[in-house]
């Protein structure tokens, strides 16, 4: 059951090299598939448009001509078009923005170039299978359905091999929970390290933001100085911090 869980709360805290905590909300396939599907329609439409124009300009340049600047604004929107826009500053397609999606690293930090160019380029190993003819058929995404489901950050190929992964552009905050301040302070029956007592006055700062379960979870793992599980686990270490910052 624990685990279920962890899969349907997709924020996620990942610690990095320097032992900094970023939370990032981390997009399931389903409403990235909804962003793929406007950015289809963006990239038909934008292709509709330029058809009519080379058509209209096709008596002048010739149907050759023609026909060479259409192969060219297919490979240049079909392939290029998710490049510009991810590496951008928005991070995002139009259809992802719509949607409130963005592209970033698994630390966090926007996308470069060469990442977007190899999660966008590796889409057609994502497409596979196709229906059809391969040059002409149409992508299932099948490939791109199973990497997601079966990874922790739903990530397809694309984001596998760079290293990246989709999340929501804006993550509300946290709920605030009211923490009550001890009725008492209880000295320490052992002598704390410095980080320690940084831990535990660090504890009593944030407790407000977690919710119960959260805040037992946390003091849980110091029941060995506590002496208590649970909500009296809880209180006797927010006691403890008093104590501690009393004495500063």
């Amino acid at each position: 059951m624990e685990e279920s869980g962890n899969r349907l709360d997709t924020l996620q805290a990942i610690e990095l090299a320097e032992g900094v905590e970023v939370r990032l909300r981390i997009a399931g396939p389903l409403l990235r598939g909804g962003a793929l599907a406007l950015d289809l329609v963006i990239q038909w439409l934008f292709l509709m448009l330029l058809s009519v124009v080379f058509m209209m300009t096709g008596l002048v340049i010739g149907g050759q001509a023609t026909e060479g600047l259409l192969s060219l604004s297919w490979f240049v929107i079909w392939w290029w078009y998710p490049v510009f826009f991810e590496a951008g500053k928005w991070g995002a397609t139009p259809g992802k923005r719509i949607v409130g999606l963005r592209v970033v690293q698994t630390s966090g930090s926007p996308i470069t170039f060469s990442q977007s160019v190899l999660r966008n380029f590796l889409r057609y190993a994502d497409g596979m299978p196709f229906l059809g003819a391969v040059v002409m058929g149409i992508p299932t995404f099948g490939f791109a359905i199973v990497a997601t489901l079966a990874t922790k950050r739903f990530q397809r190929l694309g984001d596998l091999a760079a290293g990246t992964v989709v999340v929501y552009d804006k993550t509300p905050p946290e709920p605030s929970v009211s923490s009550p301040p001890p009725v008492e302070s209880i000295q320490p029956t052992v002598a704390l390290r410095p980080e320690e007592v940084k831990a535990l006055s660090s504890f009593r700062d944030r407790a407000a933001l977690w919710s119960d379960g959260r805040r037992e979870e946390i003091a849980d793992h110091a029941r060995e100085l506590s002496g208590s599980k649970g909500a009296a686990g809880v209180s006797r270490l927010m006691a403890m911090a008093h104590w501690l910052q009393e004495r500063r």
